[in-house]
């Protein structure tokens, strides 16, 4: 079973810089999508930025574009979030999803979008780290 651990959330201030880290283990293939994934407290999971595991492609929530960079190095998935907001504050998860159809590849973005809700139920998920941003 594929294991996901994150880490690198913290307490900044707005304008600041963090990189959080998904450490993953167990994976059977290179077929994976990776994401992050963001909730604040009274709101639904949302999708922040999705990869393939070629790194080819990538997604990004309007709301992070030009912010926040995701890239892979071996096993591990970065997520470098620049320019922090308030809004930014939430508990931030990772996630690993196996495409359904190797020879038919659902589009990143399109299973970055079937992962916020857990719609694909054989994805693996972090414990989750806090990312507070203060004014």
């Amino acid at each position: 079973q594929v294991q996901l651990v994150e880490s690198g959330g913290g307490s900044v201030q707005t304008g600041a810089s963090l990189t959080l880290s998904c450490a993953a283990s167990r994976l059977r293939s290179d077929d994976y999508v990776l994401g992050w994934f963001r909730q604040s407290p009274g709101k639904a999971r949302e999708a922040v930025s999705c990869i393939s595991w070629n790194e080819e492609i990538t997604y990004y929530a309007d709301f992070v574009k030009g912010r926040f960079s995701i890239s892979r190095d071996k096993n591990t998935m970065l997520l470098k979030m620049d320019s922090l907001k308030t809004d930014d504050t939430a508990v931030y998860y990772c996630a690993a999803a196996e495409q359904p159809d190797k020879s038919y590849p659902t589009p990143v973005r399109d299973m970055c979008l079937l992962l916020a809700p857990s719609l694909l139920s054989s994805a693996a998920w972090g414990q989750g780290t806090q990312v507070t941003v203060s004014s």
